[in-house]
């Protein structure tokens, strides 16, 4: 599964890159950002493409996973590294990482996932681990 995805994810930040930072499919329409991290174990860059919102100036996105038990890859590389390089349309911008620890703005910030697309609700139900929030901000 791991390998499909991966692929998948290929297709979709080169479809992106391709188009302004538009994308068809399941996706069209989505708020999509291009995360760039240094791999925490690699060293390596890695490109994950997220579902984001918006609070203030902040970008907003969730170690979903889509309801895995476990934290997505990426999240391990910002807890490593949370200098990250953000694609939001054409834009291309360093950023810093912040995972929220404080339940409260997590939550409501989580809440704004799922009001976005409720499918976020669907993730917390399948899973044990409360989905970490991650905020990046212009640096």
């Amino acid at each position: 599964m791991a390998e499909a995805l991966g692929e998948f994810n290929q297709r979709l930040v080169a479809e992106f890159r391709a188009n302004g930072g538009r994308v068809g499919g399941r996706f069209e329409g989505a708020n999509l950002l291009l995360l760039t991290t240094v791999g925490a174990k690699s060293g390596q860059e890695r490109v994950s493409p997220l579902a984001y919102t918006r609070d203030g100036d902040r970008y907003v996105v969730a170690g979903s996973y889509a309801g895995s038990p476990k934290h997505p890859a990426w999240y391990f590389n910002i807890l490593a590294n949370p200098k990250v390089t953000l694609e939001v349309g054409e834009e291309t911008f360093e950023a810093t990482a912040t995972v929220i620890e404080d339940r409260a703005e997590r939550d409501r910030l989580y809440a704004g996932m799922v009001a976005y697309s409720p499918v976020f609700a669907e993730y917390e139900k399948k899973t044990e681990r409360v989905i970490p929030v991650v905020v990046f901000e212009r640096v």
